[in-house]
C-alpha cells in the first residue's frame, strides 16, 4: 500500500492563508527557518520526517481550536 504524499506547497499556502500568518510566523511555530518554509511553499524541498510531524501536530492543534479547516485530501 502506497501512502499519498500531501501537496506541501498547497498545504503550506492554505494553512498560512486560513490563519493569516506569514512564512516567518509559521516557521517560528514549527521551529524551522523562514527559508525552510519558503522552500516548502515553492516546491523546492519537502519537509523532513520530523518537520512533517511538527506540521501535522500544528495543523491538528489549529483544527481542534476551530481556526483551520483542511479537507482530508489536502492533508496526509
Amino acid at each position: 500500500m502506497k501512502f499519498i504524499q500531501p501537496d506541501y506547497p498547497t498545504l503550506v499556502k492554505e494553512v498560512r492563508r486560513q490563519l493569516s500568518i506569514s512564512q516567518e510566523d509559521l516557521a517560528r511555530e514549527l521551529g524551522v527557518s523562514y527559508a525552510t518554509v519558503n522552500r516548502w511553499e515553492n516546491g523546492q524541498a519537502k519537509p523532513s520526517k520530523l518537520a512533517r510531524a511538527q506540521l501535522d501536530a500544528f495543523c491538528e492543534r489549529m483544527q481542534a481550536a476551530g481556526v483551520l479547516d483542511l479537507d482530508e485530501n489536502s492533508h496526509g
